[in-house]
């Protein structure tokens, strides 16, 4: 198998994961709803989604395959996974911030 459909398969196959974590960080707060808000967290996403892709072909790459082939699945996966969190962590009081000096 080459590179890319390994990464490829190994995001697809976080996707719901991805998926449900993002879709949480769009719900809460409930409020304030505007279409402001709606495009920063969509853009937050997508953002965090191009990331999260260039993080796991870093890290299939990186990974030097101790431990069978399975592992640098594992590491990609990890990393992608942080890169997601790490992005919406660092959005999550940026957005916060931002409503309330639009609100206030």
């Amino acid at each position: 198998m080459n590179a890319f459909f390994e990464t490829g398969l190994s995001f697809i196959l976080f996707l719901p994961t991805f998926a449900i974590v993002g879709a949480l960080y769009c719900a809460f707060p409930r409020t304030p709803r505007s279409a402001a808000r709606w495009l920063c967290d969509l853009a937050v996403l997508a953002v965090a989604a191009a990331l999260s892709i260039a993080a796991m072909r870093w890290g299939f790459h990186a990974s030097s395959g101790r431990g069978g082939a399975m592992w640098k699945q594992v590491v990609a996966t990890l990393y992608a996974y942080g890169a997601f969190l790490g992005v919406l962590c660092v959005a999550l009081p940026l957005r916060a911030l931002w409503f309330r000096a639009r609100t206030g």
